[in-house]
């Protein structure tokens, strides 16, 4: 044939963007006009999608959450940064009044003005009088209900308003502004002045941790990886039976290449669609928001706003997503006129680039080895660094996952039961699909056993011990008094609440030396005094034999007294009086004798950790009446048969003072911002491990939708239910068996690089390998339960008909 003759052949021209928005719209009308089939696919998808986009705009919502919680914490502050103004008209005096019922903090503060023009914080319309007091709804709601009964004995004060918003960090907020007089002041320990409200501008902001900086780095990659991935997964829902109705266009002249646009058209419906119910449920989700509680945190509906960019980032990434992987997805398929050609000979998936990307995660995360270590510089490009590091070592893991489920699903043979046949051969026809399904919950299982690693080691660093002995007492009390009578007095009052087992009292004074320098008489030489029953002095000194009337000296020899170095000795005069100052009053001298029979001890850590040296009486050997500026506190070992003994206690401290409350004693203690860390990042594993329990679901029905001909075709020849419900158990728990291997391997990697990057040594967190091994058995069991249902109604004979 001559070259006149050969049919010309047009060179390929790339399609105008005219040509691309037709067939993205035809696409676009067969989602919503292509029959039953149709509808069913884009449904799932925009419920998948939606699920997704509304867990990112919650997300993108923190930042603006926290900031406007946070403006709204400083502008109520009422914290002295400098010296305390002098009263006047516009001053007010305050003492913190802030206490625990039942594990929950309530907030408040006892004030009085100084003046006719005080300043008054947000929230409030004008300051509580003396007997009156302003509360946060929340508190209000506590204080009317049944289970308020025991605190309103705590407040004897009366309501006159609530806090209004402004005043709040958020709608759970427990707060209250109290009145009391100028004189009732006398019995509050810290109070202080001030002529504002609000700490804006003031200070500097306490730069976070490096380790915790990380730990924040780490658990948002961890966290929103995910339900990215699971957004690109329900992108292709339905797939199977979408390439089939491409093949029909095939046959009535499309080619190839509008194929491609047009599915890439329906999957952009499905994910805008998917934005707009996303969006839906997003606001769905504000509208209950203030009604959620997490770790004690909770935000009011308008503080829950996307920031803008990230916002449009998300409005733009999802659809360009959904295109482009309906677009990656449809390249290993030939679509013909006559047909789908998918797997008659597929090809073996690439092993390199996969193995690439964990590489190039670990070779950024490697050299970063003590980089977030304290006193390290660079933070900003480190964390970046990390960031990217973590994701393609995570993404990594998920990219090998359908590599390693077809390399083992291939070596399957055909022995075994039917159900284990059956599950086995439709993971060799079709194993991505079901990597996909478990993709979201390796990633998610990798990052969560790396992040349990790397969290157990900035909790260490972020414990400390506190010295406290909560085995020999339970509660604490520094008691605000004026004289040793009033410190007699509190410890009967403890000793007389319910609940309270034992109480030690120990009241702190102080005696001075009749020697002093001519020029300045304050230069006496001071040492403390204790005074406290037998029981309450063992605990703070190793006393053996102990009646009342004795006295000890704390380490102290004979030969050290004798060396002119000590006061305080057997025999030795000393002055008990002190002025307004707690100076030593030698004008006005209230003179006591050391017994010569007082006997020299040991000291001894007390249960608050508090070591005390000087002189030790009893009761009978001085009157506590006659110490001049006393310090009590009570230590309490509480009765645990006594429900809510810990509540008579506090409510015992606020009578004896306005602003007083209860210590509970533990053995270690938390930095604030871990604590705050931790707090967050549970809030968010909570949100995401709940989407993940969900795209399993909506995945594995999606699935089972697809395969609704072949499922009634089954059953129409005999195959029985219980054979077809266990083939989606093994189905199932193949691919999320490999997947959980895969991850653990991935998140000990991740988790290695990441206690490297802190300074810390290897320690696996088995408790937390275990627990993540748990929740993908928990996960199987969950997602075949939910798709026994629907699995049942479609092994009927109406399944047969096709459209």
């Amino acid at each position: 044939m001559s070259g006149q003759d050969a049919p010309a052949q047009e060179p390929r021209t790339r399609a105008s963007v005219a040509r691309w928005a037709a067939d993205l719209a035809m696409g676009a009308r067969f989602a919503v006009t292509g029959g039953r089939e149709s509808w069913a696919r884009t449904i799932m998808t925009a419920v998948g999608v939606g699920l997704g986009v509304a867990l990112l705009l919650v997300a993108s919502s923190v930042p603006t959450a926290y900031q406007e919680r946070g403006e709204r914490s400083d502008a109520r502050a009422a914290l002295g940064f400098q010296e305390d103004p002098e009263p006047g008209p516009g001053t007010i005096r305050l003492g913190p009044a802030s206490t625990t019922y039942r594990n929950q903090d309530i907030d408040g503060l006892v004030m009085s003005p100084d003046g006719d023009s005080p300043p008054q914080p947000p929230g409030i319309s004008h300051i509580p009088g003396p007997g009156q007091m302003w509360v946060s709804p929340a508190l209000k709601k506590l204080l009317d209900s049944d289970d308020g009964k025991l605190l309103r004995d705590r407040f004897p004060y009366r309501t006159i308003g609530t806090i209004s918003h402004d005043g709040l960090s958020g709608p759970t907020d427990l707060r209250y502004y109290a009145g009391i007089t100028q004189k009732a002041f006398d019995r509050v320990a810290a109070d202080y002045h001030i002529d504002r409200w609000g700490t804006k501008n003031v200070g500097k902001p306490q730069p976070v941790d490096p380790a915790l900086l990380l730990l924040v780095i780490i658990g948002c990659v961890v966290l929103l990886l995910p339900v990215i991935i699971f957004i690109a997964t329900a992108t292709r829902f339905g797939g199977e039976r979408r390439d089939r109705r491409l093949a029909a266009l095939r046959l009535v002249g499309a080619d190839s290449h509008m194929t491609r646009r047009i599915a890439a058209g329906e999957s952009l419906f499905g994910s805008l669609l998917g934005l707009a119910v996303g969006t839906g449920l997003f606001l769905l989700v504000r509208v209950f928001i203030e009604g959620i509680v997490v770790w004690d945190i909770s935000f009011f509906a308008s503080d829950i706003v996307p920031t803008a960019p990230l916002a449009l980032a998300i409005a733009v990434a999802v659809p360009a997503s959904a295109v482009m992987v309906t677009l990656l997805a449809l390249r290993g398929i030939a679509i013909e006129p006559l047909g789908v050609v998918r797997n008659a000979r597929p090809k073996r998936r690439r092993l390199w680039w996969r193995l690439l990307l964990p590489l190039l995660g670990i070779a950024l995360l490697a050299p970063l080895a003590g980089g977030f270590q304290a006193g390290s510089a660079g933070g900003d490009a480190k964390a970046y660094q990390a960031a990217a590091g973590a994701i393609l070592l995570l993404i990594g893991v998920t990219a090998l996952l359908p590599w390693i489920v077809e390399a083992v699903v291939e070596r399957f043979g055909g022995k075994g039961s039917v159900p284990w046949q059956l599950a086995t051969r439709r993971l060799q026809l079709s194993s991505g699909t079901a990597s996909r399904a478990v993709s979201g919950i390796t990633v998610a299982v990798a990052g969560a056993l790396a992040l349990q690693m790397l969290f157990a080691s900035v909790e260490a660093q972020s414990t400390e011990s506190t010295g406290q002995d909560p085995h020999r007492a339970q509660l604490m009390a520094n008691i605000p008094v004026s004289n040793g009578a009033e410190a007699r007095d509190a410890f009967a009052r403890y000793r007389a609440t319910k609940g309270v087992r034992d109480m030690l009292g120990v009241t702190d004074g102080s005696v001075s030396a009749l020697r002093h320098s001519k020029d300045d008489p304050s230069t006496a030489p001071v040492e403390s005094l204790t005074v406290a029953d037998c029981p309450s002095l063992r605990e703070v000194a190793r006393i053996t034999s102990c009646k009342n009337g004795d006295v000890f000296l704390v380490d102290a020899s004979p030969d050290y007294y004798e060396a002119g170095e000590k006061f305080v000795k057997p025999g030795a005069q000393v002055n008990l009086a002190f002025d307004d100052e707690s100076m030593p009053d030698l004008r006005h001298k209230k003179l006591w004798t050391i017994p010569g029979s007082a006997k020299v001890v040991k000291s001894r850590l007390d249960p608050i950790g508090s070591e005390r040296t000087g002189i030790l009486a009893t009761p009978g050997a001085i009157d506590v009446a006659e110490l001049g500026k006393p310090q009590a506190v009570a230590m309490m070992r509480m009765d645990p048969k006594v429900p809510d003994a810990t509540e008579y206690v506090r409510n015992t401290s606020a009578a004896l003072s306005p602003a007083m409350d209860v210590m509970r004693l533990s053995s270690t203690s938390q930095s604030d911002q871990f604590a705050v860390i931790r707090k967050a990042l549970f809030i968010g594993a909570t949100a995401t491990l709940l989407l993940i329990g969900a795209s399993m679901i909506v995945t594995t029905l999606e699935q089972l939708r697809e395969r609704k001909r072949l499922l009634s075709v089954l059953v129409a020849f005999g195959t029985r239910r219980t054979t077809l419900s266990w083939s989606v158990l093994w189905q199932t728990a193949v691919p999320v068996v490999l997947g959980l291997a895969l991850s653990l391997a991935g998140g000990l990697a991740l988790g290695v690089l990441l206690l490297k990057m802190v300074g810390q040594p290897l320690a696996v967190d088995w408790a937390g390998l275990g627990a993540m091994t748990g929740i993908g058995g928990g996960v199987i069991l969950l997602v075949t339960l939910v798709s026994l249902p629907p699995l049942w109604r479609m092994m009927r004979p109406e399944g047969l008909r096709t459209e």
